[in-house]
């Protein structure tokens, strides 16, 4: 996901409610809004839900705000063709959602590209965000500003709070190339089962069979 973030600073203990407040005592000397400057123990996973004026699909990574850059073609085609096809083929008491933020501790609300979510956890309208309980497999479609994120740090987040199965999507020559994981419940660590280019097929967390190539009919 093509982000920017913005890290935590000394600043007051204060949460997201009183972001608004810090941004008047700031407005003298810059119109910056209050979110800008985080408390010293950065922000929580709900406080994402009342930041005044937050960026929409606004991130939250190691207790830092990640704001999300424009996407480019291939990162959204790439996504909308993992979507419509794990939504044909998903069983009836899962769910596919797009760019939704999950919850993983509080200090960690990330919004994978796609996630696999059981049907219980869709509970209202207007939910923002879903439990790294009822997730059953996150897709992240890597972006060159966010290389090290997609890579590295949130594979070991999304697999501390036990998410089971987990793919990276690498752009190759403008074609998806899916790096599939599955979690060891030992080490709660994922470990690689299989690279796919020009076709997924796997049999885990269900059945699944996707053309990449079909990236160019997006």
């Amino acid at each position: 996901m093509t982000a920017a973030v913005v890290e935590t600073e000394t600043a007051e203990t204060t949460p997201a409610a009183e972001a608004e407040a810090r941004s008047d005592v700031m407005s003298d000397s810059s119109e910056l809004p209050g979110w800008v400057f985080p408390p010293l123990k950065g922000y929580t996973a709900t406080d994402l839900d009342h930041i005044p004026d937050l960026p929409a699909h606004t991130e939250l990574i190691d207790g830092s705000l990640v704001f999300v850059s424009p996407q480019t073609s291939f990162h959204s085609r790439a996504v909308s063709l993992l979507e419509n096809a794990l939504r044909g083929v998903a069983p009836r008491e899962l769910r596919v959602r797009r760019e939704m933020s999950l919850v993983l501790d509080s200090r960690q609300r990330p919004e994978p590209d796609v996630t696999v979510i059981r049907a219980e956890a869709e509970q209202e309208d207007e939910q923002t965000a879903y439990q790294a309980a009822d997730a059953v497999l996150v897709v992240e479609v890597v972006s060159p500003e966010s290389e090290v994120r997609d890579r590295k740090r949130k594979p070991v987040l999304y697999a501390e709070a036990g998410v089971p199965h987990f793919w990276r999507v690498e752009n190759q020559k403008g074609r998806p190339a899916v790096y599939v994981y599955e979690i060891d419940p030992g080490t709660s660590a994922y470990f690689l089962t299989g690279i796919h280019h020009d076709r997924l097929k796997v049999s885990l967390p269900f059945e699944i069979d996707i053309d990449l190539t079909e990236i160019d009919r997006f």
